[in-house]
């Protein structure tokens, strides 16, 4: 493994333990460890040198708030985005879902920090994409999203980070949704790139830019919203407002046994194949926001599987 392939799953683990083992579950009924959470990625991001700003809003009679930066480019605006908040209700730690999409925005906003795109960038990381708030209005992606349509902003792409550090080789290890299974892999060992119909082009392009770079297996997908699972995450509130918008992931439920559960900890995850995923994902944002892309990754000397 090359220095800095170890760099970056050092980086990736260090993330999802704070989160998911120093901070816990983090949601609107545990409001210090919400809060926490937040501090915590601020400070990460501001390490990185980079401007942090806070959408606040309200819902019921809490305060709650979306963290942004923004990497200032042309007028179109490519957004990567991951929820920071856990399913409520039990214990959840939420290493996968979804302190693996965190990481893996905190890893990414790290390496683009200061690289100059053609697109305007931004790294966002939302609150309350959970039930209750899951689908409603005060999802934070749908209050974020709101604001970017009012704004009138020209959002070009939006790609959220949704579970995305279980990976199996085991036969039989991936389920799908009805009627979706026949067209895909029956092993849980790739990356999945998720879309609505009207974001088919967003797909390809991403699947392409991945599989040019990725040493991870990748498969995509644009479906009817209506197919359970495609719209569960924050992309859905960038559908909502009529932009491009895709879910990365695992595929959480259909792969994951530990999905929404107490047993939701580091130790389950698969951290040398979620750094291969940061890795093409490194690719798919830069070929999104016309910018180059950080420096390859050396060829790991061992099966990062083992």
């Amino acid at each position: 493994m090359s220095e800095r392939g170890v760099e970056l799953e050092r980086e990736l683990r260090r993330d999802i333990a704070v989160l998911a083992h120093e901070i816990g579950p983090r949601h609107a009924w545990r409001p210090a460890a919400l809060e926490l959470a937040a501090r915590f990625l601020e400070h990460e991001l501001a390490e990185a040198g980079l401007a942090v700003r806070a959408q606040a809003y309200r819902a019921g009679p809490q305060e709650f708030r979306n963290l942004e930066v923004e990497l200032a480019g042309g007028e179109e605006i490519v957004l990567v985005g991951a929820h920071y908040d856990t399913v409520a209700g039990g214990s959840c730690p939420g290493a996968n879902d979804n302190g693996s999409g965190v990481a893996a925005v905190l890893a990414l906003a790290r390496r683009f920090a200061r690289i100059r795109a053609g697109r305007t960038l931004r790294f966002v990381l939302f609150v309350n994409e959970e039930p209750p708030f899951f689908p409603g209005e005060t999802m934070g992606s749908w209050v974020y999203a709101r604001r970017s349509r009012e704004r009138r902003e020209r959002i070009a792409a939006m790609l959220s980070l949704e579970t995305i550090g279980y990976y199996s080789d085991a036969p039989g290890s991936q389920r799908y949704p009805p009627l979706v299974g026949r067209f895909f892999p029956a092993t849980g060992n790739f990356l999945a790139f998720v879309g609505n119909l009207r974001s088919r082009a967003l797909v390809r392009e991403a699947l392409r830019a991945f599989r040019a770079r990725a040493r991870l297996p990748a498969e995509g997908a644009a479906l009817p919203g209506w197919v359970p699972g495609v719209s569960w995450s924050d992309q859905r509130s960038f559908w909502k407002e009529g932009w491009p918008a895709l879910m990365v992931t695992d595929t959480a439920p259909y792969r994951y046994p530990w999905y929404h559960t107490d047993g939701d900890t580091l130790d389950r995850l698969d951290i040398p194949r979620l750094a291969l995923a940061v890795e093409g994902l490194e690719a798919v944002v830069a070929a999104l926001a016309r910018a180059p892309a950080p420096p390859r990754y050396p060829a790991p000397r061992h099966d990062p599987r083992a």
